[in-house]
C-alpha cells in the first residue's frame, strides 16, 4: 500500500527584503528540512514553490507559498486539491508572537491565534483541523507596531536561539511525519526549553 504523502507548509513572505525576518521563521524551517531531504529540485506552481522528497523514508512535499503571508491559503488550497492531500496529513509551520522566543507549540487543530497566514489557510481549506507548529518570536515590545516588529530581524543573540529552535522544530516535523501528531505533541510540547 502506498504511504500517503505529507504536506509541510512554511509561512513567510517572498523576496530578499523579508529573508530572516521574524515573520519568515516558517520559511527558515523549510530551508532546514529541504537540506535534510538532500536539497531536492524546486518547482514553481500554484503561486508557490514546492519540492517532493522524503523524510525518514516517508514521502513529503515542502511548500513555500509565494503569495505573501496573508494570502497563503490560495497557494495551499491549489496544491492540496491538485495532490489530493488530506487535512490530517498537512502541517503548517509559522511564527507566533504570543510564545516566548524559541518556544515550540504543536497543536492538532484550533484557531489561527491571530497568525494571518494560518488564518487564511484555515479559511481556504474550510477547517480548523490542521496541524500547526508555532515557533515563538516573543511579543512586540511596548510601543512597537506589530507589523514593524514581525517584519524586523532578530538580534544576533536572538538569532542563535531561533536557529537552535528551528533545528528542534524540524526534528519535530520529522517525528510527526513518521509517528503522527499525538506522538509528536507528547515528545515536543512537554515544556521543552531551547535556552
Amino acid at each position: 500500500m502506498e504511504q500517503s504523502i505529507s504536506l509541510i507548509v512554511g509561512l513567510g513572505n517572498p523576496g530578499s527584503k523579508y529573508e530572516k525576518t521574524r515573520h519568515n521563521v516558517g520559511f527558515d524551517c523549510l530551508s532546514e528540512l529541504h537540506k535534510r531531504m538532500g536539497s531536492t529540485a524546486l518547482s514553481t506552481k500554484f503561486e508557490g514553490q514546492f519540492t517532493k522528497g522524503s523524510l525518514r523514508g516517508f514521502p513529503v512535499i515542502l511548500l513555500w507559498p509565494l503569495t505573501y503571508m496573508n494570502a497563503s491559503g490560495r497557494c495551499v488550497g491549489q496544491l492540496t486539491s491538485f495532490f489530493k492531500i488530506p487535512n490530517d496529513r498537512t502541517m503548517v509551520l509559522c511564527d507566533d508572537l504570543s510564545l516566548p522566543l524559541g518556544k515550540l507549540r504543536i497543536r492538532p487543530q484550533g484557531s489561527s491565534g491571530g497568525q494571518k497566514g494560518l488564518a487564511d489557510i484555515l479559511k481556504s481549506l474550510g477547517t480548523q483541523d490542521l496541524a500547526r507548529l508555532r515557533v515563538g518570536i516573543d511579543p512586540a515590545p511596548p510601543g512597537w507596531d506589530v507589523a514593524d516588529y514581525v517584519l524586523g530581524r532578530f538580534s544576533a543573540e536572538d538569532r542563535r536561539v531561533i536557529d537552535s529552535a528551528i533545528v528542534v522544530a524540524c526534528d519535530a516535523v520529522e517525528h510527526w511525519v513518521a509517528n503522527g501528531i499525538a506522538a509528536c505533541m507528547n515528545k515536543y510540547n512537554s515544556g521543552q526549553s531551547n535556552h
